[in-house]
């Protein structure tokens, strides 16, 4: 199913164990109203379908960003 953005963040905020508040701000004329992409044309053009859950790749996302980050100071 579709996921919410809200949804993505907590998710997020979850994985890092962050105590961070969500800020709202207001959308753009042209914010997509669906975040959701069609993949039917890469399965059939390229034979591809995802391998890697949400959940995964968000926590290789997080790790990855974590091992680039400056230290503070």
């Amino acid at each position: 199913h579709e996921l919410t953005v809200m949804e993505i963040a907590r998710k997020v905020l979850d994985l890092t164990d962050s105590s961070s508040a969500i800020d709202f701000k207001p959308l753009p004329q042209d914010d997509p109203k669906v975040r959701r992409p069609d993949i039917t044309r890469a399965q059939k053009l390229l034979g591809w379908s995802p391998t890697v859950s949400l959940e995964e790749g968000l926590r290789r996302t997080i790790g990855y960003f974590r091992t680039r980050a400056a230290p503070a100071g």
